[in-house]
């Protein structure tokens, strides 16, 4: 039993000198170490990623990630709450060094912006308790009402499907779109919408949560890389960021936080 308590505390220690030894090789940005933070943009109304504990603190998954990635480049972490649909546009305003908050990485936004991808991110449709209206797909959606969040990818996705609807001379889906996706479950959770499109993460979240209030319709659909947005002509803060996210996988630190929010599915390998 001995050997293996002195096995396992050596395992540790190279993993945390491993840990150490990455963390002082990142170059930071003369800018980031001026100033003694990175600053986040984020929408914090999205659990488990993103939101706000009862004492009204940023906590989550993104936020861990975020704080961890701060402690390596040797800086805190500050967040700036930002709507969604206005995210990247304050990031290319300078109202923050870095988005991360379950940014999708997509084409469209690469061409804008640069990520550095951390998981994966699944949608999903949150509907109430029993199904009712029987919704297990966007195809069912024809003549419903689904509340989502302005400027999310379920948003367009919605689109794209009432074009279908329109193709095929059905009646569309009628999209109730709020800024914060908590506005939008609670249209669902008081009987104002039929279904609430979110993410994966998030419908999962609020099933366990309040499983006696809603279920989910379907499988998940649309699954797709997610990352840390940030501008094209800051290629320094990039590369450190990458760097840190790099040797927290290595050391298993991106794993552990992945279990403490129960998402270990969506690891990116």
């Amino acid at each position: 039993m001995g050997n293996l308590r002195f096995a396992g505390c050596v395992v540790a220690g190279v993993l945390a000198a491993a840990a150490t030894t990455a963390a002082a090789d990142i170059k930071v940005p003369a800018s980031v170490a001026a100033a003694g933070k990175v600053v986040y943009c984020s929408d914090l109304s999205a659990p488990p990623m993103e939101f706000f504990d009862e004492s009204s603190q940023p906590t989550g998954f993104d936020v861990d990630l975020g704080a961890e990635i701060a402690k390596r480049l040797g800086v805190k972490a500050e967040w700036a709450n930002t709507p969604f649909a206005g995210i990247v546009p304050a990031l290319q305003a300078k109202n923050c060094d870095a988005i991360l908050s379950q940014l999708f990485d997509k084409p469209a936004r690469r061409e804008v912006v640069d990520f550095v991808d951390y998981m994966y991110s699944s949608q999903s449709l949150l509907v109430a308790k029993r199904n009712p209206k029987n919704i297990k797909s966007l195809d069912d959606l024809s003549g419903r009402k689904i509340a989502i969040e302005n400027g999310t990818t379920m948003q367009s996705l919605v689109e794209d499907q009432n074009k279908k609807f329109a193709a095929a001379g059905k009646a569309p889906a009628d999209a109730v779109v709020f800024p914060k996706d908590n506005d939008a479950r609670q249209a669902l959770q008081i009987g104002q919408v039929d279904a609430y499109g979110t993410t994966l993460e998030t419908a999962g979240y609020f099933l366990k949560k309040a499983g006696h209030v809603f279920d989910i319709g379907g499988d998940p659909f649309a699954q797709i890389l997610t990352g840390i947005a940030i501008r094209k002509d800051d290629g320094e803060l990039k590369t450190a960021i990458q760097s840190a996210f790099d040797a927290m996988k290595a050391d298993g630190t991106y794993q552990s936080l992945l279990s403490r929010w129960g998402l270990g599915g969506n690891e990116l390998k």
